[in-house]
């Protein structure tokens, strides 16, 4: 029978040229004839990354930011590249002309669009602006009613499975789930409400099919007749890949982006409570088949303490639960810090929080999903020379982070600062400003040593007296991929014939 056996290092370009993500070159000074002998994996940065950013909103007094930013450091000895977002394109039309494209690393760049017309936004990085791309729209809606308040949005990677606890189909709130397609064949898209009592009965949100680069938003309470205050949205695809978010507007507080739960798992942290939140409702839903026993703390600045009266939650296999933590920091800012009660199972969660800020018609909601870790490195862009305040918690051991102030958008100097968490705790500053700031600016947080540290940006704009915020989370940006190490070995290509 003839046999042919492609080497490790082959296999691997291969993987590598299909993800787009990194590819692998061979060892210097190989000669190819030395059979493969694989060493420990390296982690090398990714060559191209995309990003997607929903409609910023329908309202014609809305003013919209964008920037767009990838710290250096990331590839060494990589092509230039570029970065852009386009608006996605309308059938039988052509492509847009990019509406913000980054050239350099280290230094964000910025645009602005006013009014309810802005559409969703597709792009791509390659080259040494790849790893860790990252892009923010903030846009600030005056006024009043639903449409009213700072909708921050970091903008995301396509996938195929969302998680969004802490969505609403009551008459006071409207909540849409924004799918983006980025690829050039359409899409197909199921959207799930759990609430209480489990499965929201649906077929309109069955094979909702986003065509190529395009953008469909799905109101929530068109999926069913059932109204509930805290449901569980789930998003997969069939067929494809998405980008999703929900924008979340309420009658008498304004609204928000909520971005995806971290994936599910046993322990997860809500980072960044202000310290002046007047109201916490926590959302958490068990996926899985088996129920959930969750110990609530609150990790504050001097370590963890167990909110009073809400000690525990219980959460029944594929239903959401809730919790009203109603003013819980105390004027401490902090996280939330869920993990299995003791002898309980270790049953995966995900979870968010409803957070308002602010008294009477003055009020303001921001949303907080469970959060990964920064990990090796996280960026969060525009950011100003006030109002932007940094969480930074350690649910375990002790940490400790770097955080870089990068150049602004239209002058300054990077800053540098380490900041070290104590165990259990959560640290709140002012984020480090870059020297002779002009312009918006990157901030850039990476571990040191220590335990995982889980951080988070509020960003605070006051309006007529409303402390206008939003929260913009800070996992580990996947700059970097695993890939083995190996050696050329030209003779494992031989064909032989054998008996």
């Amino acid at each position: 029978m003839n046999r042919s056996t492609l080497s490790l290092f082959g296999a691997v370009a291969a993987l590598a040229a299909v993800t787009g993500f990194a590819t692998v070159t061979a060892p210097s000074g190989g000669t190819g004839t030395t059979k493969s002998a694989g060493t420990a994996a390296a982690r090398l940065p990714v060559e191209r990354s995309g990003l997607l950013c929903p409609a910023p909103s329908s309202s014609d007094l809305a003013e919209t930011a964008y920037t767009s930013f990838t710290p250096k450091g990331g590839a060494a000895n990589a092509k230039p590249g570029t970065a852009e977002l386009v608006p996605v394109t309308v059938a039988g039309k052509p492509a847009k002309k990019p509406v913000i494209t980054l050239k350099e690393p280290g230094r964000p760049v910025t645009a602005t669009a006013n009014g309810g017309e802005s559409p969703a936004l597709v792009g791509t990085a390659d080259g040494a602006l790849a790893p860790g791309w990252a892009a923010q729209q903030t846009t600030k809606v005056s006024g009043e009613g639903a449409g009213r308040g700072l909708f921050g949005l970091s903008c995301s990677a396509p996938d195929t499975e969302f998680w969004f606890p802490g969505v609403s189909t009551a008459e006071t709130r409207q909540d849409y789930v924004h799918l983006t397609n980025p690829d050039n064949s359409a899409a197909v898209a199921d959207v799930e409400l759990y609430g209480p009592q489990g499965v929201i009965k649906s077929d309109a949100g069955e094979g909702i099919t986003v065509p190529p680069h395009a953008t469909v938003p799905v109101l929530l309470s068109t999926l069913s007749a059932t109204k509930v205050n805290d449901a569980t949205v789930h998003v997969t695809t069939r067929a494809g890949r998405v980008g999703a978010a929900v924008q979340a507007l309420e009658d008498k507080v304004g609204g928000d982006w909520l971005t995806a739960s971290a994936d599910p798992a046993p322990g997860v942290v809500l980072p960044a409570v202000p310290a002046d939140a007047t109201s916490v409702r926590l959302v958490v839903f068990a996926p899985g088949e088996a129920d959930a026993d969750l110990k609530v703390k609150l990790a504050g600045a001097n370590g963890s303490l167990t909110p009073a009266g809400a000690e525990t939650l219980h959460v029944k296999s594929r239903m959401t639960a809730s919790l009203d933590l109603g003013n819980v920091t105390r004027g401490e800012a902090g996280a939330l810090v869920l993990s299995p009660s003791e002898g309980t199972r270790r049953t995966p969660v995900v979870a968010a929080l409803r957070v308002v800020r602010g008294l009477k018609d003055k009020q303001e909601v921001a949303y907080v999903p469970a959060t990964a870790p920064v990990g090796a490195r996280s960026s969060v862009a525009d950011n100003r020379a006030q109002g932007s305040v940094l969480s930074l918690t350690a649910p375990g051991a002790a940490g400790e982070v770097r955080v870089t102030a990068s150049a602004g958008s239209q002058g300054g100097a990077p800053v540098t600062r380490t900041f070290k968490v104590k165990a259990g705790a959560t640290l709140s500053v002012a984020a480090p400003v870059p020297t002779g700031l002009k312009g918006s600016y990157a901030l850039t947080a990476e571990s040191v040593s220590g335990g995982p540290v889980h951080a988070a940006r509020i960003l605070t704009l006051m309006e007529d007296r409303v402390p206008m915020f939003t929260v913009q989370p800070m996992p580990d940006d996947k700059g970097t991929v695993v890939v083995p190490r190996a050696r050329n070995d030209l003779s494992v290509l031989d064909v032989r014939a054998r008996d």
